[in-house]
């Protein structure tokens, strides 16, 4: 009798450390979830800051939209701003005016390539 009771002891005490082992890989399992997981704090934080980016994206296109709203209302109404993109875009000038233009620079000759070129001759 003492013997199957030191047998039932034997077997309560492992099935006590099994639980306690099966809860502590659970919690593991759930905490490696919780932090990693599809909906978890990682990906949590990386659409957050990805929210905070769309929205400073969001408010300097509202800003460029006024800024451009208002050049346009200025090309429609202000003659002062409707001469400027003229003189500026398509190079008129008042009568008397002269208007000087500058030769676009010439491309400056890449020099390993001559220098390749030279070499296969």
């Amino acid at each position: 009798m003492e013997q199957l009771k030191a047998i039932g002891d034997r077997i309560y005490g492992m099935r006590r450390k099994l639980a306690t082992w099966g809860l502590f890989l659970f919690a593991a399992y759930l905490a490696v979830h919780v932090v990693f997981g599809a909906n978890g704090w990682m990906v949590y934080e990386k659409k957050k800051a990805e929210y905070r980016q769309v929205t400073a994206d969001v408010e300097d296109l509202k800003q460029k939209n006024q800024e451009q709203a208002a050049r346009n209302k200025a090309l429609e109404s202000d003659k002062q701003t409707i001469e400027s993109e003229a003189r500026t875009q398509l190079k008129y000038a008042r009568r008397g005016e002269v208007i000087y233009v500058m030769p676009t620079p010439l491309p400056k000759p890449d020099v390993t390539s001559t220098a390749q070129n030279k070499a296969k001759k």
